[in-house]
């Protein structure tokens, strides 16, 4: 059994959930997100609280039932705080910056990468080295983010690339003479 999807999911002040035609649809004073409910599983809103509960007893459902759960408590953060993830830059000459609503890369290419964010998702480049990336969408910052970082990967041997903050890399010793 899961021990996730048995705890409903509470709604803070100014946050309104609605269940309707196996969609369930959050809306919070920075936005509204909006979740497919899959048919081994069943949302009900009561109380302030949004409960989840499998609809029958199967390994698909049990595997969908906490899911769900996460989903909708995760939208329900989205809508109330919203989630950022920082990038870091390392690497002599390499720099990002805002050009509109792109953001313009140098990565120690011939030319520089340009990347456009979707709908939803905010960039800001704090510093020419540190990115922030902010949304309501938890799984499109997060998509975001791997992408912007797979665009140069921080490398074992000097460390240079795009990183998350706070992200370790294994560095290994470089060929000796």
């Amino acid at each position: 059994m899961s021990r996730v999807g048995k705890y409903p999911v509470a709604l803070p002040q100014g946050v309104t959930a609605e269940v309707k035609n196996q969609a369930i649809a959050i809306k919070g004073k920075l936005g509204a997100l909006s979740l497919d409910i899959p048919s081994e599983v069943e949302v009900s809103v009561a109380d302030g609280k949004v409960a989840v509960a499998m609809s029958h007893d199967t390994a698909r459902a049990r595997i969908l039932w906490g899911t769900t759960r996460s989903n909708i408590n995760n939208m329900v953060k989205g809508v109330t705080d919203g989630f950022k993830t920082v990038l870091e830059i390392e690497g002599v000459g390499f720099k990002a910056a805002m050009q509109g609503k792109d953001l313009v890369m140098q990565l120690g290419f011939s030319h520089e990468v340009r990347f456009t964010p979707p709908e939803g998702v905010a960039i800001k480049a704090e510093k020419p080295t540190v990115l922030s990336i902010s949304g309501i969408d938890k799984q499109q910052v997060g998509q975001v983010a791997a992408e912007i970082r797979g665009m140069k990967k921080p490398e074992p041997y000097k460390g240079k690339g795009i990183r998350y903050a706070g992200e370790r890399i294994r560095r290994k010793e470089g060929k000796k003479k």
